[in-house]
């Protein structure tokens, strides 16, 4: 075990001694410095403030709360580097302030959470506040007496980590974030205490026998483990959600938001009890699932909303540059991470912090290369995954999913996909209806509209059968279930390729999903091929959308608005789509052209006479406006057992408002043709206005790379080597 001494989880004495003696004002680490003290001086000239709790998220005793446990582990940081007492007094007194509350504090008087919090409405932020007052205590430990930690411990600290563990076993005992955070600050506080049977806990979970629970009742949420120590804990939790590869099931903003107690944790025992090897575990585990959030970020930093997510949240966050230091310090000094640690223009105050910015100030920073990623799903990587396709310097960036579930945070939404042009979305993800911690819409939690909406599979950019959504909308089956890939290939990245199946989501219907990134001499700007093969034997109605930003400037087919607006149907959220119009397919190809951030995008796809097209408008049955009223565009196939939707979505052009110029507003793709299809392969030809024809085609059964393949297509025969071929035709 290492040295007990103090300060000892994120900042050290080694670190401190190296940050006094390297602290200066023209440093990162000393502009960060500067930062946090002027928030704190300005906090403890306020006073101390810990209200009675009464709100949810947002609410004034919530955000009062939640700041407190923020500046008071600020102030022990710098009480540490700048030696000034004044600090550790301000923790000190907050500390036994929330003491002196705890002894009597009830629950949280709101009821909603499955697991009810004392200074907050849901066990989870109790857990964030020991996680942050962990640190707090570490850093003022010796500056109290041993009569003040003795009571702080006993009256304080051992019955929060009890009431957020023992007391709420469905909120400690999960595979989800909410138990990681639960985990990291009982063991947090246990390693500060040097509580072995706290730190114990932490790691493997409560023993069966240490709380009551009816394993008949049922669990909202998934993930409860009630009958085997072991297979919960910190250390499950690090095994179970993350891939291989480090994509954490949940999602980007989950795994975001869980990577900080993950990280902090780790590297607190790292510094406690290194024998554990937490870094090392499985490769590298945590390291690997840094690089894979960044990976999940697009061009300005904004993680994909993929499942339950807020858009806008940003690897520029407080948890993205706890991943960048301590991925740097513990990683070896990765000089790609010291480039994004530049331009968050912030670094913590420790001792991965301070190496940080050492490395920066000695000029060691290499750019940062993002790049088209797999990344497989599950434990052992086996349950799917999601790929980002990414053309040069994220001109075009795709992202397809064909993930598992997703834990309770999860949508129904197999291979479903969305596209950014250099940050801006071109097709959207709606990620979740939430205002977070905006008290007035629902006290800041998840709206109704959640489910009847955002996690609906229409809401996707994927196919609905007969208006139902993959699994008919049911958790506990979605949770049996993943999407297999079939094909992954970047190894050109004129054409790169990602294609999956799932024979699950309904159970007449197998779908097969390819998408190609291209870049090709005949258009400017990189484009998408999509190709959904659904194959079945009932006749049935099929529904593919297309949730695009901005205005729409022309078609090639004509439609007409109805006289009164109407929802598209009535349950699995339909009944939140506004029907804006309707037409049906004139040409072979049909085409829309709109214009979002001054830029032109079109789609065309290969219609069918008997298609419907119809556009349709975010919003309806929607009396509180928790929805974004956002377009859609949505092709709909009706009486097919069987079917085949090829799609371009394709950048083109621009618009400057100060010229008033508008160049190559029109795209470039003259049409789309399915030239062959069957069990065995499809073959696709894209032609453009310029004459060139390109000829896609890709084989249904075999992904081996060294099958062969021979068709006639059109007269001619088409050869080809591999899972797929992009060929220019004469």
């Amino acid at each position: 075990m290492a040295d007990g001494g103090h300060p000892k989880l994120m900042l050290t004495r080694g670190g401190v001694a190296l940050i006094r003696a390297a602290l200066g004002p023209v440093t990162l680490f000393g502009r960060s410095v500067a930062r946090a003290q002027a928030e704190v001086d300005a906090e403890i000239a306020a006073g101390i403030e810990t209200p009675v709790p009464m709100d949810y998220s947002g609410g004034y005793t919530h955000e009062r709360h939640k700041r407190n446990f923020f500046v008071m582990q600020k102030a022990g940081v710098l009480y540490q580097i700048l030696g000034d007492d004044r600090y550790a007094i301000y923790v000190r007194d907050m500390l036994f302030q929330y003491e002196a509350m705890y002894r009597s504090l009830p629950l949280h008087p709101k009821t909603r959470s499955y697991a009810r919090g004392k200074l907050f409405w849901q066990c989870l932020n109790d857990a964030n506040w020991l996680v942050y007052a962990s640190q707090a205590y570490d850093t003022i430990h010796d500056f109290l007496s041993a009569d003040e930690r003795e009571r702080l411990e006993q009256h304080l600290f051992r019955p929060f980590a009890d009431h957020i563990s023992i007391a709420n076993p469905r909120f400690f005992n999960r595979i989800h974030n909410h138990s990681t955070w639960g985990n990291a600050a009982v063991g947090m506080i246990g390693l500060v205490m040097d509580d072995d049977a706290l730190v114990e806990r932490a790691l493997y979970g409560l023993s069966p026998d240490a709380f009551e629970f009816d394993p008949k009742a049922r669990d909202d949420d998934g993930g409860f483990i009630f009958d085997q120590q072991g297979k919960a804990g910190f250390l499950a939790n690090l095994d179970a959600p993350f891939s291989p590869d480090g994509y954490y099931t949940e999602g980007p903003y989950y795994q975001r938001y869980a990577m900080y107690p993950f990280l902090v944790f780790a590297q607190a025992l790292h510094n406690s009890r290194p024998e554990l090897g937490v870094f090392e575990r499985r490769d590298g585990q945590l390291l690997k699932a840094v690089d894979a959030l960044i990976q999940l970020s697009d061009a300005n930093g904004d993680f994909f909303p993929l499942n339950d997510a807020q858009k806008g949240m940003s690897i520029f966050g407080r948890a993205g540059v706890t991943a960048v230091d301590i991925a740097f310090l513990a990683g070896g000094g990765n000089p790609q991470l010291l480039s994004l640690a530049e331009a968050q223009d912030q670094v913590l105050l420790d001792d991965a912090g301070i190496a940080v910015a050492l490395a920066l100030r000695d000029g060691a920073a290499l750019p940062l290369l993002k790049r088209t990623v797999n990344l497989s799903d599950g434990g052992d990587g086996t349950e799917g995954g999601v790929a980002v396709l990414r053309a040069a310097d994220e001109a075009l960036t795709l992202v397809f999913k064909y993930s598992a579930q997703g834990l309770s945070h999860g949508h129904y939404d197999k291979l479903s996909f969305s596209l950014y042009e250099r940050g801006d979305e071109v097709l959207q993800d709606y990620g979740l209806s939430r205002f977070v911690n905006i008290e007035q819409k629902g006290g800041g939690n998840y709206l109704p509209e959640n489910a009847s909406w955002a996690k609906q599979t229409i809401a996707h950019n994927t196919v609905t059968v007969n208006g139902a959504s993959h699994f008919g909308g049911v958790y506990e089956v979605a949770s049996q279930h993943h999407s297999e890939l079939y094909v992954f290939d970047d190894s050109n990245a004129g054409v790169q390729v990602v294609s999956a199946t799932d024979r699950h989501a309904y159970p007449d219907k197998l779908l097969h999903r390819t998408m190609a990134l291209i870049e090709d001499t005949a258009l400017a700007k990189p484009f998408v091929l999509d190709i959904m093969k659904v194959t079945g034997k009932q006749s049935s109605t099929l529904d593919l959308p297309f949730y695009f930003q901005g205005q729409i400037l022309d078609t090639n087919f004509s439609y007409r608005a109805p006289d009164v607006l109407a929802p598209l149907g009535e349950e699995n959220g339909y009944q939140h789509l506004f029907l804006e119009a309707s037409g049906a397919p004139e040409r072979p190809s049909s085409q829309f052209t709109w214009m979002h951030a001054r830029k032109f995008y079109t789609l065309t796809t290969a219609s069918l006479p008997e298609d419907t097209l119809h556009f349709v408008r975010i919003g309806a049955n929607d009396p509180d406006f928790n929805l974004r009223r956002e377009p859609g565009f949505l092709i709909r196939r009706a009486a097919a057992a069987s079917s085949l939707f090829v799609n371009v979505i394709e950048p083109h052009g621009d618009y400057s408002p100060v010229t008033e110029l508008a160049t190559d507003a029109r795209p470039g793709v003259a049409g789309i043709t399915a030239l062959h299809d069957d069990e065995r392969h499809t073959v696709v030809g894209i032609d453009f206005g310029s004459g060139k024809r390109l000829v896609f085609a890709v084989a249904n059964q075999d992904a081996s790379a060294s099958a062969q393949h021979t068709l006639q297509v059109s007269g001619e025969v088409l050869e080809w080597k591999g899972p797929f071929v992009l060929r220019e035709v004469r």
